[in-house]
């Protein structure tokens, strides 16, 4: 019997199952890479949707609410992105000065308003005059603080801090200290809120901004084109006339760019006025 090694046998065969085994062994190693990358893709996608979904929640749950956080830098003046000749080129005259050290007060006034009286509020801005009739019958703590804030001058030569042109369409006023974290020193309970929905807060509103329940100060929000908020924001009156100044303004954009700050052609109330006057 011939001694000859057959094809696929002795050395060479158990060469060749050594070679098979390595090349098994990386081809399950690049697998199991390939798994552990695909499963932190995974989980780092899911961290960003989670971050995303938060982000989006935080946006609607905290506008138009008062924090520092949403608007632009503390200043007494307005941003230095905006534009006094943005302001000109839509008809207004220069802003006003906020004031230096804005009033405040322990508590809420006690009611003035006069029964069966209908009560309008005028804003006299350098961009022209707002006329608000308010609703003293559905949001009377409300209205009784907004007017009797008025008459104290409280209002006089503050600026509209904060505009916002997509998604929702409100411009901010009433913080003296034009930061968006101002307010007269006390609170007024929630009225009048709408029902949740689509445009829940029509063209014209006028509601209170806040911190949560219960917060509103002095800080409020014209709608000037039809917006869905959550169902908790003071709705004290609509506009009467001068909704079109909102809409200049906010067709002049935000400073600096984007969707949501300071108006790129400032805007203040330079007088507020109650008529009749409060009792």
């Amino acid at each position: 019997m011939s001694n000859a090694r057959k094809p696929g046998t002795g050395a060479s065969n158990k060469r060749r199952k050594e070679l098979a085994a390595a090349k098994l062994e990386r081809q399950t190693a690049r697998r199991a890479e390939r798994a552990a990358r695909h499963r932190r893709n995974q989980r780092i996608g899911w961290t960003i949707a989670a971050l995303v979904a938060v982000g989006a929640i935080a946006v609607v749950l905290l506008w138009p609410r008062s924090t520092g956080s949403d608007v632009a830098e503390p200043s007494a003046s307005p941003s230095a992105s905006a534009s006094p000749s943005a302001t000109a080129d839509i008809g207004c005259d220069p802003a006003p000065t906020p004031p230096a050290e804005p009033a405040s007060w322990d508590s809420a006034p006690e009611s003035s308003l006069k029964k069966k009286t209908d009560y309008t509020l005028t804003l006299d801005t350098n961009c022209g005059s707002i006329v608000i009739e308010t609703d003293a019958a559905d949001a009377p703590e409300t209205v009784n603080s907004m007017l009797w804030l008025a008459e104290q001058g409280y209002f006089d030569s503050t600026l509209c801090h904060r505009v916002t042109t997509e998604g929702i369409y409100v411009l901010q006023c009433g913080d003296p200290t034009a930061t968006g974290s101002g307010g007269p020193g006390y609170t007024v309970p929630d009225e009048n809120l709408p029902a949740e929905g689509s445009a829940n807060y029509p063209a014209g509103t006028v509601a209170m901004a806040n911190a949560g329940p219960g917060t509103s100060g002095s800080q409020f929000f014209i709608v000037y084109e039809d917006t869905s908020l959550p169902a908790s924001y003071t709705i004290w009156g609509t506009v009467a006339s001068g909704l079109d100044v909102v809409q200049r303004v906010a067709g002049a954009g935000v400073a600096g760019g984007g969707t949501d700050g300071s108006p790129a052609a400032p805007i203040g109330i330079v007088s507020a006025t109650v008529e009749p006057p409060l009792g």
